[in-house]
């Protein structure tokens, strides 16, 4: 009995591990933050161009609106040429043409700059729309990892979790140190005895006498409360385990 003990305190420290490592696991969603984060710059970027795509539509259909004012300007002088009658009217009217001409050259370059502004950014748009998507896609399947591994892990772990990490406890004055409920006495004189492992029928904890303690025996007639409903310990502890 003593070397199986001995096992189970070794078993003991072992599942104490895995709820250091449930621990970690509950770091895991840190590790998301780079991606969000990455997918805030992306999406800040993306909102940034947009916005420029805007202006630069608004700026495009400005320009727009200038150049046909001065073609029209334009076409209207040329028209007057056939009604002038002196040389400064015709010079006049010749500087009237060039001014318009100049201006409607000059709205048509920058139409063209825009354009190509607009051109660039329409691909910018539509590729970072495309990362957006997809970096949103691999968060989202992230997350459902993480969320499937925690749950695993909070299921396995749930038994030693809700009993502090501690799986194997002494019996102290015929109570079970681990959830302080008063053990029948015939049941209290079986663990102290040690023939075999028993486990609290309260809490499912196991059970072990602890030399130099003294116990002090109830009655059987004593109120307890019945189990906390959590599952045994049992079901971690593989029989060729202890057999070994």
């Amino acid at each position: 009995m003593e070397t199986t003990f001995e096992k189970l305190r070794k078993l003991q420290e072992v599942l104490s591990k895995r709820i250091e490592v449930e621990k970690d696991i509950d770091d895991i969603p840190k590790a998301l933050l780079i991606k969000e984060e990455l997918l805030n710059r992306l999406q800040k970027s993306f909102i940034e161009k947009n916005d420029n795509k805007v202006s630069s539509e608004q700026e495009l259909a400005r320009l727009k609106r200038l150049m046909n004012d001065a073609e029209r300007s334009r076409e209207a002088s040329e028209k007057r040429m056939d009604e002038i009658s002196t040389q400064r009217e015709y010079e006049a009217l010749e500087r009237e043409i060039k001014v318009s001409t100049e201006a409607e050259q000059e709205h048509r370059r920058e139409i063209q700059k825009v354009e190509k502004t607009l051109e660039v950014l329409a691909e910018m748009l539509t590729s970072e729309e495309d990362l957006l998507n997809q970096q949103k896609q691999e968060i989202d399947e992230e997350k459902a990892r993480i969320v499937a591994i925690i749950n695993d892990k909070k299921e396995s772990m749930g038994i030693i979790k809700n009993k502090s990490g501690l799986g194997i406890v002494p019996v102290l004055s015929g109570v079970c140190s681990g959830c302080h409920m008063t053990l029948p006495a015939q049941f209290a004189n079986d663990v102290r005895r040690g023939d075999e492992i028993l486990f609290c029928p309260y809490c499912s904890r196991i059970l072990f006498h602890e030399d130099g303690n003294e116990d002090g025996y109830v009655t059987d007639d004593v109120s307890t409360s019945g189990s906390d409903g959590e599952a045994s310990l049992s079901d971690l502890i593989d029989d060729d385990f202890l057999l070994d």
